[in-house]
């Protein structure tokens, strides 16, 4: 089974900020998918259904952005997801607002998402999809950084976010349907 996990904070106020863009792509590739989020076995919500005759996850962990590789471990165990055959959604401050970059591993990048998957998995040889929310915006002062992720997208930045949104919806339908490498080749463009 392939598993799309969308990294974020539960709760309503954290909606639209940017550091939930991997709960935003999750919700829409399960929506596109005709799958409904149901309570899991652990602390996130699944939807399980099928997508180009393979069968698929989606999860969006409800540990907070800091302990998201307990829910990735739990899936993971659970489901018997390969780790080529897992991949983690999320935000990226370091990369240009709307710009998106699929890899196939590497280091957390400061992602606290990230570096909880990698100490719970005990590699960080996963695929990602990292969303890009940097920008004008972005704080030069790193101590900022957190109210920075946490905040949501000035109206402004709002139809790149869109834009962006439905690009990395279709690269994750990409994954499922074409495997990693094709999907590096079409999304990592600018």
């Amino acid at each position: 089974m392939l598993f799309i996990v969308g990294l974020g904070n539960p709760g309503d106020e954290y909606i639209n900020t940017r550091h939930n863009l991997g709960f935003d792509v999750a919700g829409r590739v399960a929506q596109e998918t005709g799958m409904r989020f149901r309570e899991g076995k652990g602390d996130y919500l699944v939807a399980i259904g099928s997508f180009k005759n393979r069968e698929i996850g989606v999860a969006k962990p409800l540990t907070y952005m800091n302990n998201s590789g307990e829910a990735v471990a739990d899936i993971i165990e659970r489901y018997a997801v390969p780790l080529d055959q897992l991949l983690i959604v999320c935000d990226d401050f370091q990369l240009p607002l709307g710009t998106l970059r699929l890899r196939t591993g590497g280091s957390d990048g400061g992602h606290n998402g990230l570096a909880s998957i990698i100490y719970q998995l005990q590699t960080d040889e996963f695929p990602r999809l990292r969303c890009g929310i940097g920008g004008e915006t972005i704080p030069k002062d790193k101590s900022f950084m957190r109210d920075f992720v946490l905040d949501q997208f000035s109206n402004v930045e709002f139809p790149l976010v869109n834009t962006m949104r439905d690009k990395a919806k279709e690269a994750c339908k990409s994954f499922v349907e074409h495997g990693v490498d094709k999907t590096m080749n079409v999304y990592n463009r600018p």
